[in-house]
């Protein structure tokens, strides 16, 4: 979920939000190559530790959080995400050129769906398994109201927040193919790519063109992505959902 925003501050929440999810990007420099691996879990140890390069995304006013533990299951080691009525989720920090990499796949495992979950719903914005790409704040792409209101942003927070995100969704009854705004903010743009409980504890793979993504979803040209989460929530519901999280990865377009 978004956390639950009064309405006075809710744009400076979102903000610090996104902020929370992505502080300090690291930049992929290695542009040559033909595929970016953001999260090689099934490589990663099993146990307690945290993958490399990612870290917990926890929320002051959420104090149950999300578990995540990476694990072996069949033949590979992937995240392990268990929550009951909580929320958090683990971020890469990265920098990626979503016109030269267009591709993320991903893969992914869950155990159930959430009853009282609704994408279109504040009460329903809980999902057991979520894809979170971020994108960065460009001055030279928005106009002198939105300028002022991030460099206000820049001012309370000591950095610009994401110009806008896409969540990729595990989600319990809208249709696959859905498209539409986090009923928190519209910077945020829902993608259901599963839904129901046709492909329950089925590893599926999955893979989105986040290009075309971001400008069916916001209109325009995307800006450099700034980095990728994963997020297993159950606070609004008060539900309890595990999922698994395989490898994820960004590729340059086939020609």
């Amino acid at each position: 979920m978004l956390p639950r925003l009064s309405q006075p501050s809710s744009a400076l929440a979102v903000s610090g939000l996104l902020i929370a999810l992505l502080a300090y990007p690291w930049v992929v420099r290695a542009q040559s190559a033909s595929v970016l691996e953001v999260g090689k879990f099934s490589m990663a140890p099993e146990g307690d530790a945290l993958p490399p390069g990612w870290k917990p995304l926890t929320f002051k006013k959420i104090p149950r959080h999300t578990t995540y533990t990476l694990v072996r299951d069949g033949e590979t080691v992937a995240v392990k995400a268990v929550s009951a009525a909580a929320s958090s989720g683990l971020t890469r920090e990265i920098r990626i050129n979503p016109k030269e990499y267009p591709i993320v796949q991903w893969r992914w495992k869950v155990a159930n769906v959430l009853q009282k979950g609704d994408v279109s719903r504040k009460e329903g914005d809980d999902y057991p398994a979520r894809i979170y790409i971020t994108f960065e704040y460009n001055p030279q792409n928005v106009g002198f109201f939105e300028k002022a209101k991030y460099e206000a942003i820049n001012m309370f927070y000591g950095q610009y927040p994401p110009i806008g995100a896409i969540n990729y969704i595990w989600e319990s009854k809208a249709p696959k193919g859905t498209m539409l705004p986090n009923t928190y903010t519209d910077k945020v743009i829902m993608f259901v790519v599963e839904s129901g409980k046709e492909k329950l504890n089925m590893w599926v793979g999955e893979e989105q063109n986040v290009y075309e993504d971001y400008k069916k979803a916001f209109g325009e040209e995307p800006p450099m992505i700034s980095g990728v989460a994963i997020m297993t929530d159950t606070d609004n519901t008060g539900e309890s959902a595990a999922a698994y999280y395989g490898d994820i990865l960004f590729k340059k377009a086939p020609n």
